[in-house]
Parts: structure tokens; C-alpha cells; sequence
């Protein structure tokens, strides 16, 4: 019985699967041919096909297949949006990424958090942990957006970057806050920098180690005896700088995204593949990219509790608006201007605040802290999904428009 009960899971999930590859890859069609970013189109698919309206997909958020494609995911994206970058651009504008990504946490959590005090009527410690619970952007969602919408380089590269790295400052942030609201600890601001500092560092030097290992075994003139297996050893790569930060407690995502820029600028340390062999490496990681995009933005839909959402939709969305049109401004211009090495345009800066969409990182956040029953948390989960609802279908859809107004859309 327990043998039959598990081939008839399998078939279902196998079914799901195939649902979701089908449908999305439809969606994706339809946002090319609407020219929007295909992850709000991915989410709203995912809304639709769920369990709250038509039911074809029930893959629950607790499942080992969706914790394992959210992991492995935006991990694998993160990769991706990693290799896009260059050491040219980011020597300009390393100054703005690391201040966004530590002190900016902490301006959006503070604004947010003091919004959601007045604006729901919270305790000021739950509505603070509530805002370091949005502070971070989200990698998963950024990346994708600007793998199709041609940003200026040194923009889309900030944007990018500083979601890879805020999240190890926005998890510190949150369970340094949920320390005080239990009553189990007490917030030190410099055991987070030094914890920040430390899962940093760790996670860069994983990244470092395991991606100029990587470009050695496939595109060394004399020892890339895997370069035929270049994809391989990608795959292999991204998993094995995730557990090696993970295991040594650093940001494994961090970890990722700095294996991805050592792989992508493997010409500066005198590697580089043959023609055919790089062409077959960067079509297979767009397809997989855009597979692993494509289950985690229809899952994330799909998982969207609109039950939990109805009690605080309407305190939730002025929240949220708050987060968008009032935190986000105040955080990039208190961190990017003075950045005179950088130079940001007013532009520039104005389209920085436009994109700062909330999605698969929060969504852990706000997961974990439902898990542990902290205080606030059904509240918590549900400005989440509102905030990820918000950002991804305005903000997400509405960048190439931005970008085009602003004049930073790059020629193809």
C-alpha cells in the first residue's frame, strides 16, 4: 500500500510538473509578445492555476520540491545574474553597493517599521521586524528582469548586485529584532556588523575558491579537461559554493553570486573556451535559468494565501506603498549621492528607487518566522505577499517603461 501510495505522489507531482513547464512556458510567450518582464506574468499564471482558483497545481510551500527549486533556484539565477557582470563596471560603483546593501537595510526596515506602527497599530518592535522582514530586494526576481530588459550596465549591475548581498543583511537584521521581541536575546549592532562581516566574507571567499576552480577546469589552455562538461561542472559549482558558505554559516547565496562573476570574468585571469564550447555553456544556462525562473515565480503565485491577506489587505497595501514610494527613495538617495566616485544622475537614482522588488528571500523570511510562531508573524506573512504581489506586477512590469523614459535603456 505505502509502494502504491508513493507511485500515485510521484505521478502527481510528475503531472504538476509537466502543468507548469506547459503553462509557463505559454505565459512566457505571452509577456515577449506584451513586453513585460515574464516573472509577473509567471506570478499571476501561478495565481490562476493554484489552489485558490482553478486548482491544476498543489504543491505546497512545505514540500520538499518546492523548498528544493526555491533553494537551488535562486541560487542557480543568482549564478546567472553573477556572470553578467564586470570587474570594469563594479570598481566604479562597489562604494553604492556595499552602503545600499548594510546601511540601506536598515533606513528601509526603520521607515517601513515606523510606517507600520502608525498605519496597522502594531507594537513598534513587531511592526521593526516586520520592516527588516521587507528591507531585502530579491535576487530571484531582479536578475531575470534585467537578463531581458537592457539597463545601463552600471545600474542594472548595482541593482543586481546589492540583492546579492542585502540578504545576509536582512536575515541578520530580522532574527537580531525577533531576539529582542521573544525576549531571548538583545540587539547589538556590533555583533550584526561583525556577523555581517563574517558571513561576508566567508561567502566571498567560497565564491572565489570555488569559481576559480571552476574557469580552471573548463577553460584553462592546458588543464580544462572538463571543458566538454563545462555545464556539469557549472551545476556541480553553484551547489557546492551554496553548501560550502552554508555549512561554514556564511551566505550561501552570497557565495553564489560571487562564483558567478569570478566564471563570467574568467578572461581577466587569462582563461577562455573555445568558441563552441562557451556558446553551448551560455545556452544551457539560459534554459535553465529561464526553467528554474519559470517554477519558482508559478509556485510563488500558486502559493499566495489570500485568506491570510484578506484581514490586513487594505493596512498592508499603504504599508507597502510607504515601502515603494517613501522607503526606497529615501534609502538609495541617502546611499547612492554622496557617492562621488559613482557620479549617480538624478536618472539614474530615480530608476534605482523604482526597482526594489520584494519576492523569494522575504517570502523565506516571512516563512520562517510563521514556523517558529514569532510574535506578529500571521500579520508579518501577509504584508509579505502583498508586498510581493505590489512590486512584482507594478514595479516589475513597469521597468522597461522607466528605463525608456529615463533615457538608460542600452541600444542592442
Amino acid at each position: 500500500m505505502e509502494a502504491s501510495a508513493s507511485i500515485e505522489i510521484a505521478k502527481h507531482t510528475l503531472l504538476s510538473c509537466g502543468l507548469i513547464l506547459a503553462i509557463g512556458t505559454l505565459a512566457s510567450l505571452l509577456a515577449q509578445k506584451i513586453r513585460i518582464p515574464d516573472v509577473a506574468v509567471f506570478l499571476i499564471t501561478g495565481i490562476a492555476i493554484g489552489p485558490q482558483a482553478l486548482g491544476f497545481v498543489h504543491i505546497g510551500a512545505e514540500s520538499a520540491l518546492n523548498q528544493i527549486i526555491l533553494l537551488f533556484g535562486a541560487s542557480y539565477i543568482l549564478f546567472d545574474g553573477g556572470a553578467t557582470l564586470r570587474f570594469a563596471v563594479l570598481k566604479q560603483v562597489w562604494i553604492t553597493i556595499v552602503v545600499i546593501a548594510t546601511i540601506g537595510v536598515v533606513i528601509t526596515a526603520g521607515i517601513t517599521g515606523l510606517a507600520a506602527h502608525f498605519i496597522l497599530g502594531i507594537p513598534p518592535i513587531v511592526a521593526l521586524l516586520l520592516g527588516a522582514t521587507l528591507a531585502s530586494t530579491d535576487p530571484a526576481t531582479l536578475v531575470p528582469i534585467f537578463r531581458q530588459v537592457r539597463i545601463r550596465d552600471r545600474v542594472a549591475q548595482t541593482v543586481m548586485s546589492e540583492s546579492a548581498f542585502n540578504d545576509a543583511m536582512g536575515a541578520i537584521l530580522t532574527f537580531s529584532i525577533l531576539a529582542v521581541a521573544t525576549g531571548s536575546g538583545s540587539f547589538s549592532l556590533t555583533a550584526s556588523l561583525l556577523g555581517l562581516l563574517e558571513q561576508s566574507v566567508i561567502g566571498i571567499v567560497a565564491g572565489i575558491v570555488l569559481g576559480y576552480l571552476a574557469a580552471l577546469l573548463i577553460a584553462h589552455e592546458k588543464m580544462a579537461f572538463l571543458a566538454e562538461y563545462a555545464p556539469v561542472v557549472t551545476l556541480v559549482a553553484v551547489i557546492a559554493a551554496y553548501f560550502a558558505a552554508d555549512g561554514l554559516h556564511a551566505s550561501g547565496l552570497m557565495a553564489v553570486f560571487v562564483f558567478g562573476i569570478m566564471l563570467g570574468n574568467k578572461e581577466t585571469f587569462g582563461f577562455k573556451m573555445e568558441a563552441g564550447e562557451a556558446q553551448k555553456l551560455d545556452e544551457f544556462v539560459l534554459t535553465t535559468a529561464f526553467i528554474l525562473r519559470l517554477f519558482i515565480f508559478i509556485l510563488l503565485g500558486a502559493q499566495v494565501d489570500f485568506t491570510l491577506m484578506e484581514k490586513y489587505w487594505l493596512g498592508g497595501t499603504a504599508v507597502v506603498t510607504v515601502l515603494m514610494l517613501v522607503a526606497r527613495p529615501a534609502t538609495v538617495f541617502l546611499c547612492a549621492w554622496p557617492d562621488r566616485r559613482a557620479r549617480w544622475s538624478f536618472a539614474e537614482m530615480l530608476f534605482m528607487c523604482w526597482t526594489r522588488e520584494t519576492g523569494v528571500i522575504p517570502a523565506a523570511l516571512a516563512g520562517l518566522l510563521l514556523g517558529m510562531k514569532a510574535p506578529g508573524a500571521q500579520m508579518i506573512a501577509s504584508v509579505t505577499f502583498i508586498a510581493i504581489l505590489m512590486t512584482i506586477l507594478i514595479q516589475a512590469s513597469t521597468t522597461e517603461w522607466l528605463g525608456r523614459r529615463l533615457g538608460l535603456l542600452e541600444k542592442n
